[in-house]
């Protein structure tokens, strides 16, 4: 079944970035909107990732909306069960799941010039439906899509093989050998939880590390029954809380942005952390990073180390060669059988999927836009070619060190003014003037150079296969606000109504 419809705002997402910008919508106002997820519910990245241990690595206070503060989270670092649970009862309460359709892809958006709006494809239970929009919102999130790692030999392994974004509950580990490639984020939270359990009931564990990771204490605290009950009645106090957290967190700008150094008493408290959960040198010597602190992304982890010194673990850090039928082989020979594999090895980050599915201006898609220079965006937000497309979660928005819902509001501010002055100007559509998008990716790549990222002698997910790090924002998330607080019409060429293109 074909149907067609129209609204003034289609958002891709209903995550984060998604619900946040269908809310500050209807707050304007702008209630003629609809949200598509793929997925049968909210939460994005936190309804996918349900491995064992899964839990947030910035302080459950600031990693909530501005606007809808909870406070009953149960400890100062939120499990993965709370914080979907958080979504939900947010966009429950926002009074905008009517304009949600859940269970339906996105398949292809494409800009129509002489109508001055996006054309898009989308397919759900009931068929194939045509949705025409003024805008186009992007929110699909950057850890959305995950990313196999290319190992020879990988289909053919005749046990239980999983992502862990997409994790099998049904899997019995009892007694089982179980292999985990990737030390990041996700594993370090993985390995500790796969090590308990395995010991328990005789199974064994191999960790496979390419790269050893930077890895802090997770000092973290469970709020009591009294604490929550004041937290609830004193929103200064939850306010004082997350103002408090988000200066803290936001002093690591300038380790990573301008002077290494200054990072000095959290590599000594990362190399503290080693010392602390491991006892052997040889295997101290395995985990000890050999690049600079803050690099690669900084992890959170008071169980990590321990889980890796454990009887019933290895720490595999000799290439991967292949992997077999039943087992992984090494580049020296060694072959390690195994029944269960979990690759925990990220998600597209430098080369969006959703990218080969946005058609702009000329028929070039988002992707043929970006492959010989990388991604790049006007405030990370719109991109040249494409008229009233707006990321939320765009290039070079990402942090290292602090929540991403900031940026998110950030963003969702920007595209409410933006609406806002179309509105009020009677724009038919508005594009990021070339000049202005070079000038601001300039920029941003010149301060990029003296960052840790780029001078701290890692490889690391940042960087796309130029060498350009199209992922992070190079200053404080302050400025970031201040620079998305208003529309800038005079950055931008804008269509009026009577479709005569000007600038503004």
């Amino acid at each position: 079944m074909s149907t067609s419809t129209h609204v003034e705002h289609l958002i891709i997402g209903a995550g984060f970035a998604g619900l946040c910008a269908a809310i500050k919508l209807q707050e304007d106002g702008e209630t003629d909107f609809l949200v598509v997820e793929k997925a049968s519910d909210v939460g994005g990245t936190w309804r996918d990732n349900t491995y064992p241990g899964a839990a947030c690595d910035v302080p459950s206070q600031l990693y909530s909306y501005s606007f809808a503060t909870n406070p009953d989270w149960s400890s100062s670092y939120s499990p993965q069960p709370e914080i979907q649970a958080y979504i939900q009862r947010v966009a429950e309460r926002s009074g905008t799941l009517d304009r949600f359709v859940f269970d339906t892809r996105f398949e292809h958006g494409a800009w129509d010039d002489a109508a001055q709006q996006w054309r898009t494809r989308l397919v759900g239970p009931e068929g194939e439906r045509t949705v025409t929009s003024t805008t186009l919102v992007v929110g699909a999130g950057a850890l959305s899509e995950p990313k196999l790692p290319a190992i020879d030999g990988i289909e053919t392994f005749q046990g239980q093989l999983f992502h862990s974004a997409d994790w099998d509950h049904g899997v019995d580990l009892s007694g089982k050998r179980v292999a985990v490639i990737g030390t990041g984020a996700s594993a370090i939270q993985i390995v500790p939880e796969l090590q308990q359990a395995l010991e328990s009931t005789g199974g064994h564990l191999d960790v496979y590390q390419r790269t050893a990771p930077w890895v802090i204490p997770r000092n973290d605290r469970t709020y009591g029954a009294l604490e929550r009950r004041v937290l609830r009645r004193v929103p200064a106090l939850r306010k004082l809380y997350r103002t408090g957290i988000y200066w803290a967190h936001e002093g690591y700008v300038p380790a990573f942005t301008i002077e290494p150094r200054i990072a000095a008493p959290a590599k000594k408290a990362a190399a503290a952390n080693i010392a602390k959960g491991i006892k052997d040198p040889e295997l101290r010597a395995k985990v000890t990073p050999h690049f600079e602190f803050g690099c690669k992304r900084v992890l959170r982890s008071n169980t990590y180390y321990p889980a890796l010194a454990a009887d019933n673990t290895e720490l595999v850090t000799d290439p991967i060669a292949k992997v077999t039928g039943d087992a992984i082989v090494t580049a020296d020979g060694v072959e390690r059988r195994i029944d269960v594999l979990v690759v925990a090895t990220g998600f597209y980050t430098t080369e969006l999927p959703i990218a080969e599915q946005i058609t702009g201006l000329g028929g070039h898609t988002l992707a043929d836009t970006w492959r010989d220079s990388g991604m790049a965006a006007y405030k990370g937000t719109t991109v040249p070619g494409f008229p009233n497309l707006f990321f939320i979660v765009g290039p070079n928005t990402g942090q290292g060190h602090t929540s991403m819902v900031f940026i998110i509001e950030s963003q969702v501010a920007y595209l409410r003014d933006a609406i806002r002055t179309m509105r009020s100007r009677g724009y038919a559509a508005v594009e990021p003037r070339r000049d202005a998008t070079r000038t601001w990716n300039d920029d941003l790549q010149r301060r990029m150079k003296r960052t840790v990222w780029t001078t701290g002698g890692c490889q690391s997910w940042y960087l796309d296969e130029h060498g350009r790090n199209t992922t992070l924002w190079p200053k404080s998330t302050i400025t970031f606000r201040r620079q998305l607080a208003a529309f800038d019409p005079d950055a931008y060429e804008t269509t009026p109504s009577n479709r005569k293109a000007v600038s503004a």
